[in-house]
């Protein structure tokens, strides 16, 4: 009959699309895998992910998340009783690890460890590069579940959430792949392989809202700072402006309200009153 032959044709045509995309999700997968890492403590307790950004042959270094670790109590090297932290990759190796530092604004994080064997790096994208509806696939250890791979699209751009510890995070990306408890840190990589968002919330009670902190030139500074240093240094005023337009026949600029003590403004004699 004419219907299965529309379907039979149907099929037959779906069939290479299919496959397609399967095969993308595949090659990105083979691509990123080796260099993912799941990140917890000794004792079995605290997960999250992470991915390898680089080496010097000896030690390797690897983002996560800022709530990751501090999570798992060992921001700043400090131990919480749990034991030391480790990394553990997709062949099963575990070292120990420690954290170099973290960033909650950015929801950022690095940590260090010296590998048995010479680690697989990531390649960076660039989130600024993606577009709505780009196929997307996330790498992580959901529930503890080493090495789960999910696919979607790139469902918004430039959002913004709270972290997990109500602290705003900007221009994230929204996606519909799949991340869960544990994905956080992990990467989101577009198709190439190449990684353009780290993991980091997913919206409670929500079925296929996710978001990824974006590869951008500010990731990079964050890391950078992070890995030489151990914190990020942001410039401040250090002022409470008031909500109201600046008065008295001033055409622009905003009211000061409060002066912290001790904070830059202070210090160039900014007092309240004055209008900047």
């Amino acid at each position: 009959m004419e219907i299965f032959e529309n379907l039979s044709a149907s099929s037959r045509l779906e069939k290479p699309a299919l496959d397609a995309y399967s095969r993308a999700v595949r090659d990105v997968t083979e691509t990123l895998e080796p260099a993912v890492i799941s990140l917890g403590l000794q004792d079995g307790r605290g997960g999250g992910s992470g991915v390898v950004l680089g080496t010097d042959g000896t030690t390797a270094t690897a983002v996560t998340n800022s709530h990751v670790v501090r999570g798992l109590g060992s921001a700043g090297g400090r131990r919480d009783g749990g034991g030391e932290m480790r990394v553990t990759f997709s062949d099963g190796t575990s070292v120990p690890a420690e954290v170099l530092g973290d960033d909650p604004p950015s929801d950022l994080g690095v940590v260090r460890f010296t590998p048995e064997e010479e680690p697989v790096v990531a390649a960076l994208g660039e989130a600024e590069n993606l577009v709505v509806g780009q196929l997307v696939v996330a790498i992580g250890s959901p529930l503890g579940f080493q090495s789960t791979v999910t696919a979607g699209v790139v469902s918004a751009l430039g959002r913004s959430i709270r972290g997990q510890e109500g602290r705003p995070i900007e221009n994230v990306i929204q996606t519909d792949a799949a991340i869960n408890p544990g994905n956080s840190g992990g990467p989101l990589a577009e198709a190439s392989g190449r990684v353009v968002g780290i993991n980091t919330a997913i919206i409670g009670g929500a079925q296929g809202i996710g978001f990824a902190v974006p590869v951008s030139g500010a990731f990079r500074r964050v890391v950078f700072s992070l890995v030489t240093e151990g914190r990020v240094r942001r410039a401040r005023l250090g002022v409470v402006v008031a909500t109201q337009p600046a008065r008295g026949g001033v055409g622009g600029g905003a009211g000061v309200r409060e002066v912290p003590p001790n904070g830059p403004a202070r210090r160039a004699g900014v007092r309240p009153g004055d209008v900047i």
